[in-house]
């Protein structure tokens, strides 16, 4: 995309993590160049040809959305979303930054095929795509992946490779996760640990018929304390994903206190996301919706006593970030068991109504959780704040806006929103890439 060559955002409350003011924004060229605290000069006469944005009223400019967790389900899975479709629900919600999961069809599980995807990416020109590299050639857990082939440090001759996961099929081997974690540790870039490989107790509770509620919450807890002692043996950096229960939570407090705060081969780091259907939502949401269909989701909604133990964890930085585990499905899929949900539109609004506006969390908190902390993850430090030499991926919100969820008016192919006609208040109604707005919504 060509970059816009100046746009002047002008009397909107500026947030992030760190700020909250009134003032104007300059970008050029897809930059800051300069931030203006209310009633200071903006020097429009100055400034190169330019579009200006007015804001005012309830009106917030925030850094764009950084998504450590989604399903683009491209290749393979058109019929679910393709990369057009994924990027245009990503930008309606107010995302940037998307990082891919490594599921497709085939699995990237190469470079190539993970290069192929970024082009298609840029090209398209919406948001910045960061594809996940599998840990095991064909998410099969048997042979590790091209990882073993790439150069270290990575960032300095691919850095749009910042992680690596098998997402939904935990590596099995323990001898084999941990060197897909030393190969990380190596390559300076952490490895996103779904987290469900439950061992004998699950298999037993399982064998016992014992409902998925039971036997899930012993995989969580099982595979997280497994990952973190395996990151810790090879003192690479592990990210917990899409974290549930409250013992989990307990295990990830206790493994940041081991940790030496320094990320890849200078030590064990542990981090951790929340997704916003576990923060928001409980058990009673699948009951309502169909546990066995609309209402199923890996790992599955929990008791309102672990939403309130990821809520805390969000508060005092136990859980780092929040990312949306956006997972798209067609309605049969979801009427014949497919868990997941539809997020990347939704997860804003529904953070925003559940979190702030009850005062659990500050806007500037839940900037950092969904912007500036996830980016610094990735390793990318120049995005996620709203200040100068920062890039210009902006969202606008209004933060009084009320609106319905229609999964029919999605931008996604994919409907299964687990909060289907939920009136929310706020809404994302601009996203800016790169200096160049690439979604407004319209109220006509």
């Amino acid at each position: 995309m060509s970059l816009s060559p100046g746009l002047l955002l002008r009397d909107f409350r500026l947030v992030d993590e760190t700020l909250d003011m009134p003032g104007s924004v300059w970008i050029e060229q897809g930059i800051i160049r300069d931030v203006f605290p209310q009633g200071a000069a903006v020097p429009e006469t100055r400034l190169p040809m330019h579009q200006t944005i007015q804001g005012g009223g309830t009106l917030v400019l925030m850094p764009a959305l950084v998504d450590l967790h989604a399903h683009f389900r491209d290749p393979g899975y058109l019929e679910k979303e393709t990369l057009e479709s994924g990027s245009l629900a990503a930008v309606a919600g107010g995302y940037g930054t998307v990082v891919c999961m490594a599921n497709t069809k085939p699995v990237m599980d190469t470079l190539a095929k993970a290069r192929a995807l970024k082009k298609r990416a840029d090209t398209l020109g919406l948001v910045d795509l960061y594809p996940v590299l599998a840990l095991t050639q064909g998410m099969e857990g048997k042979v590790l992946s091209d990882i073993r082939l790439l150069p270290s440090p990575l960032h300095e001759t691919e850095p749009w490779i910042r992680m690596l996961s098998e997402d939904g099929n935990d590596v099995v081997s323990d001898d084999l996760l941990y060197r897909a974690l030393q190969e990380a540790c190596r390559l300076g870039i952490p490895v996103s640990c779904h987290c469900d490989a439950g061992g004998p107790e699950a298999e037993r509770a399982k064998a016992a018929g014992k409902p998925r509620e039971f036997w899930s919450r012993i995989e969580e807890n099982h595979a997280t304390q497994r990952v973190i002692e395996l990151a810790r043996q090879a003192q690479g950096h592990v990210h917990i994903a899409h974290v549930s229960t409250k013992e989990s939570v307990d295990l990830i407090r206790k493994g940041k206190r081991m940790q030496q705060g320094k990320t890849g081969p200078l030590g064990f780091t542990l981090t951790a996301e929340a997704a916003p259907h576990h923060l928001c939502l409980t058990q009673e949401t699948a009951h309502a919706l169909g546990e066995a269909t609309w209402g199923r989701v890996n790992p599955p909604l929990r008791t309102e006593a672990d939403r309130q133990a990821l809520i805390e964890a969000v508060r005092d930085g136990a859980i780092d970030a929040i990312a949306t585990d956006h997972a798209p499905h067609r309605e049969a899929d979801k009427v014949q068991g497919a868990p997941g949900f539809t997020g990347l539109e939704t997860s804003f609004a529904l953070c925003y109504q559940e979190l702030v506006l009850q005062g659990r969390l500050t806007l500037s908190r839940l900037s950092s959780l969904m912007s500036a902390s996830p980016a610094r993850i990735l390793g990318l430090t120049d995005r996620g704040r709203i200040a100068p030499k920062f890039r210009g991926d902006l969202l606008v919100a209004d933060t009084e806006a009320v609106w319905q969820v229609n999964p029919d008016l999605l931008r996604s192919r994919g409907k299964n929103s687990p909060v289907p006609g939920l009136l929310c208040t706020s809404r994302v109604i601009m996203t800016i890439y790169q200096g160049s707005v690439v979604f407004a919504l319209s109220y006509a």
